[in-house]
């Protein structure tokens, strides 16, 4: 279940011969036993309808742990022990914004208020990082942000790692140049998250992606806290 404004592109993308053969692959790894994440790989398109982007998050493809992916890109579950990129992004937070970590890892709030938390591949096997990858997802997804940069007027892009930096074209080519903040560094885990030359911690992204967003007249609140 999507909300009503990603319905288009998704019914689509269902029909398209990428969809078809994502459908066809996905149900070939359930009969075959495959234990896949998350239960809603939607749940972004759910929570955050298209108008209501105003900050896009874009992580590889989800936790791979059992009762861990939510169908938020870097979000675990209530109750879910927080992961350790997941822990620097919270640490991270804390250093710019003086926020505390808050007591669980579920970004809902943030998807609730114009965050699009989007991996670019949607479903993974247990125990198996990236087992989805080039399987169709990444047509859909591609999608997604060029529909973002070209239909909203004023986003941040926060591009963590290489693999979301690569999808920097799509925003310029279909957003062009001035309309949209991107900000990039390396990926928040710890195998990344202090080297240069742009380290994760210490970027400063969410008080400047607050900032900008307040020139545009645009409100964000990035505490996760009731």
């Amino acid at each position: 279940m999507v909300d009503p404004s990603w319905q288009a592109w998704v019914q689509a993308f269902w029909v398209s011969p990428a969809g078809l053969a994502l459908r066809s692959f996905l149900n070939q790894r359930l009969q075959a036993g495959a234990r896949i994440f998350p239960p809603q790989p939607l749940r972004a398109l759910h929570l955050t309808p298209l108008p209501e982007v105003n900050v896009v998050i874009l992580g590889q493809d989800p936790y791979h742990g059992r009762h861990q992916a939510e169908g938020l890109a870097f979000s675990v579950a209530e109750g879910i022990a927080v992961p350790p990129s997941l822990r620097n992004i919270f640490k991270e937070l804390q250093s710019d914004l003086g926020l505390q970590p808050p007591m669980h890892g579920s970004l809902m709030p943030w998807a609730r208020q114009g965050v699009m938390l989007l991996n670019t591949c949607l479903t993974v096997e247990e125990g198996l990082p990236a087992s989805h990858a080039k399987q169709g997802w990444e047509v859909l997804t591609d999608q997604i942000i060029q529909a973002i940069a070209e239909k909203n007027s004023a986003c941040v892009f926060l591009l963590w790692g290489a693999h979301a930096q690569a999808k920097k074209p799509l925003i310029h080519a279909h957003g062009g140049h001035g309309r949209h903040v991107v900000l990039e560094s390396n990926h928040p885990s710890p195998l990344s998250a202090l080297r240069g030359p742009a380290p994760f911690i210490g970027c400063r992204h969410f008080s400047q992606a607050q900032t900008w967003l307040a020139s545009q007249g645009k409100a964000l609140n990035w505490s996760l806290d009731p």
